[in-house]
């Protein structure tokens, strides 16, 4: 019993910088020091630490998991989408002209691009945005979706 009672009290002795607290002081420069011992000649100011935000590592990654998941189902609908519309094209006259279509609208779109890049009024880049919204839904809609 009394080499537990003394295992105990070193163990307890050790323990103790373990909870000290944090200190902090302005030196005569204007520099804040922290330090976790009290400073003697100094006034100072106990700083209150509280408890970090700690996400378990379990969440994110099933979070992920979740997110590969939506972009695999994505890529597998796209796939499907895309065989479904060379399926229905019964001539490769069809096919061409959409791939012209689609190589219009990503032209147009980088056309918009270096307008705005180049710079632009407030109206005018209101009015660019507007048409590469309308371009890219279109290429979206008629190009890549389908």
């Amino acid at each position: 019993m009394p080499g537990t009672m003394a295992l105990f009290l070193l163990s307890a002795l050790f323990s103790a910088p373990a909870f000290a607290g944090v200190y902090s002081w302005t030196d005569d420069q204007g520099v804040v020091h922290f330090t976790d011992t009290q400073p003697r000649n100094q006034s100072h100011e106990t700083v209150t630490l509280t408890q970090p935000s700690v996400v378990p590592m379990s969440e994110n990654l099933e979070q992920g998991r979740r997110v590969n998941t939506i972009r695999k189902d994505i890529r597998q609908s796209l796939k499907a989408s895309s065989s479904r519309t060379r399926s229905r094209s019964s001539s490769g006259l069809a096919s061409a002209s959409n791939d012209k279509q689609c190589a219009g609208y990503r032209k147009r779109l980088a056309r918009i691009q270096r307008q705005l890049r180049a710079g632009y009024s407030n109206d005018q880049g209101n009015r660019l945005r507007r048409q590469r919204r309308s371009v890219s839904q279109a290429l979206s809609r008629e190009c890549l979706l389908q």
